[in-house]
């Protein structure tokens, strides 16, 4: 992978202002796919409006993920098979390249491979970056353990500091599974309990700190981060910040991160939100501690999304009602809340600082 500038701080190249040539002439756009009409609505950064609204050609529209070197983004349309190019230039869609049941979209960090998280096959399928040359089908361990899903349930991912490895979900299951990256094989595996005895876990998204000793894992059914060493597969501690967690983004100065709270449990996501329900918990990494919580005004259900490349602005879908949140991340404020298609969900903001992607919505370094 390439090297790492700043051991004590490995996103120091995504920093507010490290733009790369490659975004040069990107729109600054917010891109929302919606699970249930297949749709992708586009809003501008600068106005909050959205200027463009197209379908996927697919359903169940997942994510859209910006490519290795950021020259495309990815709609990962899971329910018919294949990612939807759309050109960041234009904010248009192009072309599409079939894959199998494309949950969630990743690359390995030297940019050869990319990682579809087919979830419902309960695998990882490795492919060329360049050719989408199917390389290598890894079955995971992922099988539910929850009553009425047959499936598995693997979701996100991060990698280590030196690209050895990576740590992901398995929401389902309640599991974490590790990954060598250049043996593309599951090396160790660490269930988590319910933060409360006699209850489940459901791990969400995952992210490395920035001196890359510990992995944050939001914990939607317990309302809060595990704490755990990557290269151990041990618990370190747990962390509460709020019912429904679910999505992780640092700050464009990596000093805190920001953790989605969507205000639902899994059997809770058939209705809208109520006063009182969802917010944004900010944890300095630091100290593994809550340090301000920012509530959605009237009810919200913040999930997936990104921070602005200027650090100023938190992009969050709502993903139980049809809105776009974004929040000033200085005083914490919802500076708008726009409404999109129904079941938003992994919101792209683009574009960002860094020398690559390595997937999902926008994990940079």
């Amino acid at each position: 992978m390439p090297a790492v500038a700043n051991p004590s701080n490995l996103y120091s190249e995504a920093g507010a202002g490290k733009l790369s040539a490659a975004v040069a002439n990107a729109k600054q756009y917010v891109y929302v796919p919606a699970n249930d009409d297949g749709t992708i609505t586009v809003i501008d950064q600068a106005t909050m409006a959205i200027v463009d609204r197209y379908p996927s050609g697919g359903k169940l529209v997942q994510h859209v993920v910006p490519s290795y070197d950021m020259t495309t983004l990815y709609a990962n349309v899971s329910g018919n098979n294949f990612l939807r190019e759309i050109d960041p230039a234009t904010g248009k869609p192009g072309g599409k390249i079939p894959v199998d049941a494309p949950y969630n979209l990743y690359w390995t960090p030297d940019g050869t491979r990319a990682m579809v998280m087919a979830e419902r096959r309960n695998r990882i399928d490795f492919y060329d970056r360049t050719t989408w040359k199917l390389v290598k089908q890894v079955p995971v361990p992922c099988t539910s353990k929850m009553k009425g899903f047959s499936y598995g349930g693997v979701n996100h991912a991060d990698w280590s500091i030196d690209g050895r490895y990576f740590l992901a979900t398995c929401e389902f299951a309640g599991r974490m599974i590790k990954v060598d990256t250049m043996s593309m094989e599951v090396t160790a595996t660490l269930d988590l309990e319910g933060f409360d005895a006699g209850t489940m876990a459901m791990p969400q998204d995952v992210r490395i700190t920035p001196d890359g000793k510990k992995f944050y894992v939001a914990d939607m059914m317990n309302g809060g981060l595990w704490v755990i060493d990557g290269e151990t597969m041990t618990i370190v501690k747990r962390i509460a910040t709020g019912k429904g967690a679910h999505g992780i983004y640092p700050s464009r100065d990596a000093s805190v991160f920001y953790v989605a709270n969507r205000g639902h449990l899994e059997n809770e996501t058939g209705r809208r939100s109520r006063p009182g329900e969802g917010s944004v918990s900010v944890v300095d990494w630091h100290t593994d501690t809550v340090t301000a919580n920012w509530p959605v005004d009237g009810g919200g259900s913040p999930d997936m999304g990104g921070v602005s490349a200027d650090g100023k602005t938190l992009w969050l879908s709502g993903r139980y009602d049809a809105e776009v949140y974004a929040f000033d991340t200085t005083t914490g404020a919802l500076k708008a809340r726009i409404k999109t298609s129904s079941s938003p969900h992994g919101l792209c903001v683009f574009p960002q600082p860094g020398r690559y992607s390595l997937g999902h919505t926008g994990n940079y370094r």
